[in-house]
């Protein structure tokens, strides 16, 4: 499959996964929720990675490697700690249009950190995030 069917489907379960959250976490403490959801992902990653990888290939990591996963997987779950507290105090519509946002910031901090290029389209369609998110967050009257 191509990235842009991963992405798609990426982006279909995070849709589901916001549905989900907002049921689970609505009688709930969000860091109890976030546990739960946490310790089921990582049985499933670490079965998915057992199955495709022999197991010795944790002790393969390159050494440059681990800062940056370790430094992602902390981002990862400051993020859903974040997310989950905000499902609890928010519609799902409002909260997944700002948490969409990351899109956003993933671009410049590819273009500052990673030096990606910031062509029309990416400035272009961060604008049109952007503009997505605030209206679909904007407060009712």
């Amino acid at each position: 499959m191509s990235w842009i069917v991963w992405a798609l489907l990426s982006a279909f379960f995070a849709g589901v996964t916001a549905v989900l959250a907002k049921a689970g976490v609505a009688n709930l403490d969000p860091n109890l929720a976030i546990a739960v959801r946490t310790s089921v992902v990582l049985v499933l990653v670490w079965s998915l990675a057992f199955a495709t990888a022999k197991p010795s290939a944790v002790l393969e990591i390159p050494r440059q490697a681990w800062l940056p996963l370790v430094l992602s997987g902390l981002a990862t779950g400051a993020s859903w700690l974040c997310y989950f507290h905000a499902l609890k105090l928010g519609e799902v519509s409002r909260v997944a249009a700002l948490d969409k946002l990351g899109v956003v910031f993933a671009i410049l901090l590819a273009v500052v950190f990673l030096k990606e290029r910031l062509g029309w389209q990416q400035a272009a369609g961060a604008l049109l995030i952007v503009t997505g998110a605030l209206v679909l967050a904007w407060p009712r009257h």
